[in-house]
């Protein structure tokens, strides 16, 4: 297994840092994150010029067809500086469940807007009882005549501010299995009955609630076949948890370096407080955090992409160390920065806002810790 980059990654990467430090920086971010949806338009249609909107989505769809790798390659820069788009809801989320269930004419119409940034799909899947498996969809879809009477709200919606359209995942059918009877729908956000409120509290993105008050969706607007459609969900899922990990390895590393920056300027009784054998401690966790975060998730990324096999048991692997690994960093960090670190003048605070929001996004540690034993048979 060898996870170092070739050429054309090591170029994502450095074109991706290039563009956050030109187009993103700190500032901007910090705006951003105090504004009411968290959206730059201008960075985004930025980001689609650079083809990154449809990076992972075939050419002849307006993508550019890359590997997962080089995604997760450009989502560690942008989680380094914390950009924040839509790509992981958009364009990996949706985009991949509609080129891996949606009919020709739904791939032809949907993942050109999409790869271009024309088009903003947000995905609904979480409820009020918050879980990850399919166990935790209940919302209702109803058939009627040729359409879908669709009841229920979703919760900590990730994008749907920003989004044109969501993708719904409800239950058309209820079966001991509860996989069986889920169903994609795809809702323009401006449907009778869409309701959309954005979540006011602590957390890295701007999350929403969204109701769906006897909703009509035509059958033209179901994504798969009905019932089947967490066949199409669930390997979508992971690779969006991989590329979220990705992220957040980025966010490590930005970690990593601002606090090492800080023991060698900040001086305490005549030295840089670098010197103290309890703040190195601290930057050694940092350290062994980001290892263990970038080494699980590239390892991840590695097999999806070689089609290895136990990429389910990676990906839960990776997910479970790399969230654990941005929380504890950010702790770390803290330790080290004492007041400064709270302070809404330094950056620290940003990163802290995301490592709490990912650490339960897609799954929290303790699910994919019980998923991976399920897994292994345990």
């Amino acid at each position: 297994m060898d996870l170092s980059l070739n050429e054309m990654e090591q170029l994502v990467k450095n074109t991706a840092r290039d563009f956050a430090e030109r187009e993103c920086p700190i500032e901007i971010v910090r705006g951003l994150d105090e504004s009411e949806s968290g959206f730059s338009p201008q960075i985004w249609q930025k980001m689609a010029e650079m083809g990154w909107a449809g990076m992972i989505l075939p050419e002849k769809y307006g993508g550019s067809g890359a590997s997962l790798t080089a995604l997760g390659v450009l989502c560690e820069e942008l989680g380094r500086a914390i950009v924040p788009s839509p790509l992981h809801s958009s364009s990996v989320l949706c985009g991949l469940a509609i080129l891996e269930g949606g009919t020709d004419k739904q791939k032809e119409t949907l993942l050109p807007a999409v790869a271009a940034g024309e088009r903003i799909l947000a995905l609904a899947f979480t409820e009020a009882g918050y879980g990850w498996d399919a166990a935790s969809v209940h919302m209702s879809a109803t058939p009627r005549n040729s359409r879908f009477i669709l009841n229920g709200t979703k919760v900590f919606v990730h994008d749907a501010l920003v989004a044109d359209q969501i993708l719904c995942v409800a239950r058309t059918s209820q079966s001991q299995n509860a996989e069986d009877g889920i169903t994609l729908f795809l809702v323009d956000k401006q449907s009778p009955g869409v309701n959309c409120y954005s979540l006011p509290g602590f957390a890295g993105e701007k999350f929403c609630e969204v109701s769906f008050d006897k909703v009509e969706v035509p059958e033209a607007n179901v994504v798969g076949e009905v019932g089947k459609g967490w066949a199409i969900l669930q390997p979508v899922l992971e690779k969006g948890t991989v590329v979220l990990c990705a992220y957040m390895v980025g966010g490590c590393h930005r970690i990593w370096e601002s606090t090492l920056e800080y023991c060698r300027t900040r001086v305490q009784f005549g030295v840089p407080i670098g010197n103290f054998q309890r703040v190195q401690d601290h930057v050694i966790d940092i350290v062994n955090a980001l290892d263990a975060a970038r080494w699980t998730t590239y390892e991840a990324l590695w097999k999806i992409d070689n089609g290895k096999p136990e990429v389910s048991k990676a990906v839960s692997l990776a997910k479970a160390v790399t969230s654990e690994a941005y929380h504890q960093a950010c702790n770390s960090s803290h330790e080290v920065h004492a007041g400064t670190g709270l302070s809404k003048e330094y950056h620290l605070y940003l990163y802290t806002k995301k490592a709490r929001t990912f650490y339960h996004y897609l799954g929290s540690p303790s699910y994919h810790r019980q998923r991976l034993a399920e897994l292994l048979e345990l």
